[in-house]
């Protein structure tokens, strides 16, 4: 058993959660004035420890001790009353009322979902408790399942809204840097998400996602990562399930707008909520329903919503604490920052020491130039001077190369030749030794001329002009075919007509010079009109002979 200050021993741990874990513990003797419920020794409660970031961080301590008045006074039949907070060291707790009953999630996961009329008078409880908080000015800003504790009283199912002010408290600067917003992703308000000010809407916003998911089970936005549903919150409307009656779906629909400004007040939601669960009830009569169906006009926006004080990261970082806030003493002098040790103990700065030159060999002549490492400075900025202009040969130059294709050794030989006389073809390879010995000279140059000013430095050498190449004898015209355009299958086609054209020419031609057109005029036979053409051919021909015999 570990003692929490001098009047509680935790005794075993019931639960863990973003801002830390609930453990069961017992009471060892009576609290003092301080309290808000003085309470018996042995008596169980509940104690939350807040995790160590929130601990270390001076600024909820701060806030921890200067809204303990805000939190223990705010009480309600569906709040889980704050008895005790505790201040020890690095260690913050919340000593509150033990309920034994499983949270809402865990509820609706053994159980499954509610019916719409449970569903509507539990969370009709709930809005009754945000009410009173927020009438205290308190927001609490994580509305879900699993802040909500059911207990049973005469066999009914009585809500209990807890860890009211946590994320009042875990509110800081230093945390809500890092998270952007307190909540949780499938129960935070769009204006949360942005990081706009926040007010007492966000909790309506919180309510009517919980109204979502004890009717169905999951809550209306769901994704597989925290932005994406974050986005589904900014952008996507829910949908209306099968199961939600119509007026039920109006307090919905009203609770989950995008703006604020149309959600309802916590007064107006539990007003609504009870007359939609008269309404769809199965023994409600006509004047019952009617109020179901006009539930709109009862969902009157909040004139006067209460704003979130300190909202994330708008606090004066000239406020934030030291991590020993224990130890702090508001009345104390502020610390002086510790002076540059060059300005006070007449040290040279550590940033401005060159670093030594190497140990020179006996007898070697003392150099009274500048030190190595400032000549190295000096050659790294000269080399982001004016660049160099050199001449480039165009058959050297890799942007206008083109590529050729492989002539004959013959053909390159009389190419090079009237490319390059012979009284000019020594020239490219005198040109590459005069530039290799002014490259040698520049490099073997003493530093002290090297690093002269800029007005005495030597100027480069005026760029060579390139010698104008020969000219390439003019290319002969390449002729040009008749057919240029390639079509596939055009070559077949031609062919094709070039041959029904003949056919339709010897067609012609047997018909106009053949007694062909006679033969079927006169109604005959193939066969018949053959035999007759062989006898008229062999008449014709004896005709001949005996012609030729007289």
């Amino acid at each position: 058993m570990r003692p929490v200050g001098s009047k509680y021993l935790l005794e075993e741990p019931l639960g863990r959660g973003a801002t830390g874990t609930v453990w069961r513990a017992r009471q060892r003797e009576a609290a003092g004035a301080e309290a808000a419920v003085t309470g018996q020794p042995g008596e169980l409660v509940a104690i939350k420890v807040l995790k160590e970031e929130l601990a270390n961080d001076a600024d909820v301590v701060m806030r921890f001790l200067r809204e303990r008045s805000v939190l223990l006074r705010l009480t309600h039949e569906n709040i889980v009353r704050t008895r005790d907070l505790v201040v020890e060291g690095d260690l913050l707790a919340l000593v509150m009322d033990l309920i034994d009953g499983p949270d809402l999630h865990r509820y609706l996961r053994d159980n499954g979902p509610l019916t719409p009329v449970a569903a509507s008078l539990l969370t009709a409880q709930i809005a009754d408790a945000l009410a009173a908080s927020h009438a205290d000015g308190v927001v609490h800003r994580d509305l879900k399942p699993a802040n909500v504790l059911v207990s049973e009283r005469d066999g009914e199912m009585h809500p209990m809204l807890t860890d009211f002010g946590i994320a009042r408290l875990a509110d800081s600067p230093g945390l809500t840097r890092t998270h952007e917003f307190v909540g949780t992703p499938a129960y935070v308000a769009p204006e949360s998400a942005e990081g706009r000010p926040q007010t007492s809407a966000v909790d309506i916003y919180g309510a009517g996602i919980l109204l979502y998911e004890l009717v169905t089970g999951r809550p209306p936005f769901a994704g597989g990562t925290a932005l994406e549903v974050l986005q589904r919150h900014l952008s996507e409307e829910p949908r209306r399930p099968s199961t939600v009656p119509a007026p039920l779906w109006t307090v919905m629909e009203r609770c989950l707008s995008k703006d604020p400004d149309r959600r309802p007040s916590a007064e107006n939601l539990a007003r609504a909520l009870r007359t939609v669960a008269a309404g769809i009830g199965v023994h409600a009569n006509s004047a019952q329903i009617a109020a179901a169906d006009g539930v709109a006009a009862l969902l009157a926006p909040d004139p006067a919503p209460t704003a979130v004080p300190e909202t994330p990261g708008a606090a004066d970082p000239t406020q934030v604490l030291p991590s020993n806030a224990g130890s702090y003493d508001a009345n104390a002098a502020t610390s002086v920052m510790q002076q540059n040790a060059g300005q006070g103990g007449g040290h040279a700065d550590p940033t401005a020491v060159l670093p030594p030159v190497p140990p020179q060999p006996e007898g070697a002549p003392q150099s009274d130039g500048p030190h190595p490492w400032q000549s190295q400075l000096q050659a790294a900025r000269d080399r982001n001077d004016q660049t160099q202009v050199q001449y480039l040969d165009p058959s050297q130059d890799p942007l206008r190369r083109r590529p050729q294709r492989q002539q004959p050794p013959q053909q390159q030989q009389q190419r090079r030749q009237q490319q390059y006389p012979p009284q000019n073809r020594q020239q490219p390879q005198q040109q590459y030794q005069q530039q290799q010995q002014y490259q040698q000279q520049q490099q073997y140059q003493p530093q002290q001329q090297q690093y002269q000013p800029q007005q005495q430095r030597q100027q480069y050498a005026p760029p060579q002009q390139p010698q104008q190449p020969a000219q390439r004898p003019a290319r002969e015209p390449r002729q040009r075919s008749a057919n240029p355009m390639k079509i596939p299958g055009l070559g077949c086609l031609k062919g094709c007509l070039f041959t029904l054209v003949l056919l339709v020419v010897a067609s012609w031609l047997i018909w106009e010079l053949t007694p062909l057109k006679d033969w079927i005029g006169q109604g005959q036979s193939y066969w018949h009109a053959i035999s007759d053409a062989a006898g008229t051919v062999s008449d014709w021909i004896s005709k001949l002979g005996g012609g030729s015999g007289n």
